[in-house]
């Protein structure tokens, strides 16, 4: 297998958004991915619409076993099987490895699998579907934030980020980028719960009064644990969530609605990629984002009712609609 300039793993909504525009630019890029996704690709391209319009071919590898070496590995599967997914792929050199994947378990399987300092953290504040005939809505781009774990700006992450951007995917280097990742999983958790459970659009629950009150409550929990683990949060994310974590209750809530009224203005056929999944019969991503938090509270000592009561709830609602209940 030649060398590539980009390995993406998953060729879901982000990864098609991903390596659809680095291809467009002219990067050499594999899609990792199998099955009728990947035969999909290889008859028919990578096709975005929405915030885009346009259909370039990309190269696929069914077999991670077949990679050598990419100068970049970024993973944009779902959660679950991320430690299987990797562990396919040790044997082949990357200069650098990330993950836009939810929740801060990601860098830790990746440094566990290729080791810590070719590590990048990442997020993004980034949105699109995969659509039932293949093709992908790209339906917001506001930002992929790439940076160092341990903090600082760094040439190669500022590289990347120009790289990505460059492309037409908004991208940025952050030197806080432990502070972004928090943040965006401190809101995250709350979106997801609240979406599993309602069923509906983003700007509908964001719009609801007693769901944003939940929402900010789930929000400020995930703060406490972001606290105690001694990172501090921002602003700058999906939710402003230093701001819901610092005002009363009632001002959160209210904060919410109007976020809520700016996505049906803005972006009213915005989904949550949970509310995705259920709707798709996919496996939900709670495990390793709600479990991995409330694992977290436990071993620190924090009692997180919400959190708990909501991961349990989701975890419910994703056995019972696959596959029938299953032992705790």
């Amino acid at each position: 297998m030649p060398d590539c300039d980009f390995a993406i793993l998953g060729a879901g909504a982000m990864g098609s958004i991903l390596g659809a525009h680095l291809a467009r630019a002219g990067h050499a890029v594999v899609m990792l991915a199998r099955g009728a996704r990947a035969a999909y690709i290889e008859q028919h391209g990578l096709t975005i619409r929405g915030l885009a319009d346009f259909t370039t071919p990309v190269r696929i590898l069914r077999e991670p076993g077949s990679l050598e070496r990419a100068a970049t590995l970024i993973i944009a599967t779902k959660t679950p099987g991320t430690a299987e997914a990797l562990a396919a792929l040790r044997h082949a050199h990357f200069d650098l490895t990330l993950s836009i994947q939810n929740g801060p378990l990601k860098n830790e399987l990746l440094a566990q699998a290729f080791g810590s300092e070719r590590v990048l953290g990442a997020l993004a504040d980034t949105s699109g579907e995969l659509l039932p005939g293949g093709e992908v809505l790209f339906t917001r781009n506001v930002n992929i934030y790439v940076g160092e774990l341990g903090g600082g700006l760094s040439a190669r992450a500022e590289r990347l980020a120009h790289t990505i951007d460059a492309c037409g995917v908004a991208a940025l280097a952050s030197a806080e980028i432990q502070t972004l990742e928090w943040s965006k999983f401190c809101a995250w958790a709350g979106l997801m719960a609240l979406s599993v459970a309602t069923r509906a659009a983003s700007w509908k629950f964001l719009s609801d009064p007693d769901a944003a009150l939940l929402l900010v409550r789930l929000v400020r929990e995930m703060g406490a644990l972001a606290h105690a683990l001694g990172i501090s949060l921002s602003d700058r994310g999906v939710l402003p969530s230093a701001r819901l974590c610092a005002a009363t209750e009632s001002e959160a809530a209210a904060l919410i609605m109007q976020i809520g009224a700016q996505y049906r203005e803005q972006a009213s056929a915005h989904r949550m990629s949970a509310l995705q999944d259920v709707e798709a019969g996919r496996a939900l991503e709670v495990n390793e984002t709600l479990g991995y938090a409330c694992d977290k509270a436990r071993e620190l000592g924090l009692k997180l009712p919400l959190l708990e009561y909501f991961t349990r709830l989701v975890r419910a609602i994703d056995r019972t609609r696959r596959a029938g209940p299953a032992q705790p």
